[in-house]
């Protein structure tokens, strides 16, 4: 196809492929999906080669989030039958981001729900990030605590924070539609506000809501003017009593598409897979290493994921492998980039769906949430392809007395 060549092309040189071709991948159909997931593997290993981070989220403080994002399972209002409780202190947090790097880790993503820190709670993680640097050494560590207040930024980086997730989610356009307790310029804000501060930013979306393709494709431009780091790439994991727990508008192969086109957008950067992968990728996940180049390991934060070994199993099995502590995750270019401005260790940023935003939808941490209805969907997907049998709730880890999945 000439569109595929064009875009390798483009890739190679990081140039940005307009907003038509962008769509046009998303356009493409089932019988060309092999052949997109190679052009874009083709991209992915220019910068990336055969190397896959991975990443292990700490939920800091779980549910009871104020604010009314419809994705998300510790929203206000939420009936999901999610973990509650309150912070961890500083060694409970540092023992389960241990199991994570024991698991082959290499970035800590600690997250809490809530609108935002208080100074108080800065404070409080602030000293679990030092514990945490003191316990494991070499650790990355990235902050996802919500909206950010000055100076807030800094005072994580003096702590030693390497980077600070907060994700777009959406599109600007249909942002009112999904949350309705603070704005997307908030999100925006609390993103500069992070890389001002001289944190490795980083910043996705939750695809699934019911967005359109040009939905899409928006926030994915919208993300690359930002310049983050990293771009968590989350879909929709419909939980049981939030409003979006009815929404199950994707396929395996729309996945690769979504997660190729960001790949075209944003070739040169770490663009992770990350919440509900599980439960709408299923077998064809392994694909998606060519896609991708980061993962997270084990559970989210209120959900659960497949167990940590079947992971790194299957990256052995897909040819890859897991990328070292002493490997640098951002080609050259960027490395040099986020050392000159100070941004952490150069190696990248977090994001993960699930709750609160590192990467993550699941609930309320990385910024507010928000809305009371999802955009309307182009089609709900038939019944039998529903599978709420993968949704499965945390019990484990971070807040109970059960060993973590890492």
């Amino acid at each position: 196809m000439d569109l595929l060549n064009t875009l390798v092309d483009k890739g190679l040189r990081r140039e940005l492929p307009t907003r038509e071709e962008a769509l046009a991948v998303l356009a493409t159909s089932d019988d060309e999906l092999l052949d997109v997931v190679a052009a874009a593997g083709k991209v992915r290993r220019q910068w990336f080669g055969r190397r896959v981070k991975l990443n292990y989220l700490v939920n800091l403080k779980s549910g009871l989030c104020p604010e009314d994002c419809s994705y998300c399972s510790q929203r206000l209002g939420s009936k999901a039958d999610i973990l509650k409780y309150t912070w961890l202190k500083p060694d409970e947090a540092s023992k389960a981001a241990a199991a994570g790097v024991a698991g082959g880790a290499k970035r800590v993503c600690l997250v809490a729900s809530g609108r935002g820190p208080t100074d108080r709670d800065i404070a409080r993680v602030s000293e679990t990030i030092e514990t945490i640097k003191e316990q494991n050494e070499g650790v990355e560590v990235c902050a996802c605590l919500g909206l950010l207040s000055d100076g807030q930024a800094e005072r994580l980086r003096a702590a030693g924070a390497d980077a600070y997730n907060h994700n777009l989610n959406t599109s600007e356009g249909t942002y009112g539609d999904i949350t309705t307790t603070h704005t997307y310029q908030d999100r925006v804000d609390t993103v500069t506000k992070a890389h001002d501060a001289g944190l490795s930013a980083c910043s996705g979306l939750i695809a699934g809501m019911g967005e359109s393709d040009e939905d899409l494709v928006d926030v994915v431009f919208a993300l690359r003017d930002l310049d983050p780091d990293s771009v968590p790439v989350n879909f929709l994991i419909p939980f049981e009593g939030t409003p979006l727990g009815k929404e199950w508008n994707l396929t395996p192969q729309r996945c690769l598409r979504i997660l190729a086109m960001t790949r075209f957008v944003c070739p040169d950067v770490e663009v992770r897979l990350a919440g509900g992968r599980e439960v709408h990728l299923r077998s064809m996940q392994p694909l998606a290493l060519h896609l991708v180049n980061s993962i997270f390991l084990g559970d989210y934060l209120t959900s659960e994921g497949q167990a940590g070994q079947t992971d790194l199993d299957m990256i052995a099995d897909a040819g890859f492998e897991v990328e070292g502590a002493g490997t640098t995750t951002l080609p050259q270019h960027r490395a040099d980039a986020v050392a000159a401005a100070g941004c952490g260790t150069g190696t990248g940023a977090c994001g993960s769906q699930e709750e609160s935003g590192c990467g993550s939808h699941e609930g309320g941490g990385c910024g507010p949430c928000g809305g009371h209805g999802a955009v309307e969907a182009p089609e709900q997907a038939p019944a039998d392809q529903a599978r709420t049998d993968l949704v499965a709730v945390r019990r484990r880890g971070a807040g109970t007395d059960l060993a973590p999945n890492a």
